[in-house]
């Protein structure tokens, strides 16, 4: 997604989310950060990327991952503000962040999705492929790379800081 497409999205807009996003909670998050504090190369390049705060179930035959729903983004909070400034723009999870998060979305440009809870097994046929890139030794918590197709989303906090959670979605106009 380019900054003009995240400028576009408006808090409570409804996506269908197409291309790679990489999974990563925050047992990954917290080595993430470490390694960026040591100077150390990440296992992928943050900018313009999207992490989905997920932990796939393993793959059932002739399926490339199994079940894959969103985990609460606020177990992620203590270390975004810190992968938003190296670049990263887009989060994929559930629930609210804090007020640290909300002032690194408006400061750097990023944008938070909800992604449905408790549909994981539905969520996980908008994945074509996946392929762990970092931490296998996390198991699920491992970074992985998941190609989507039509994901669907909510933005919760947009580039704004505009928050459903907030206001909740009734103030906002699905497009």
């Amino acid at each position: 997604m380019t900054d003009r497409m995240i400028r576009s999205l408006k808090a409570g807009d409804m996506v269908s989310l197409s291309g790679i996003v990489y999974t990563a909670r925050d047992a990954a998050h917290s080595r993430l950060v470490e390694m960026a504090n040591r100077g150390e190369a990440m296992p992928f390049a943050f900018p313009g990327q999207a992490v989905f705060y997920a932990g796939p179930a393993p793959a059932k035959p002739g399926r490339p991952i199994g079940s894959v729903g969103p985990t609460t983004g606020s177990r992620m909070d203590a270390y975004s503000p810190r992968l938003m400034e190296m670049g990263l723009k887009i989060m994929i999870g559930k629930g609210s962040r804090s007020e640290e998060v909300i002032e690194a979305i408006k400061k750097y440009g990023g944008i938070y999705f909800a992604a449905i809870g408790g549909i994981a097994a539905l969520m996980a046929r908008s994945v074509e492929g996946a392929k762990m890139i970092a931490f296998e030794d996390l198991g699920t918590e491992a970074i992985r790379t998941l190609k989507v197709t039509s994901l669907p989303l909510i933005v919760a906090i947009d580039h704004q800081g505009n928050n459903i959670y907030e206001t909740g979605p009734q103030q906002y106009a699905v497009r």
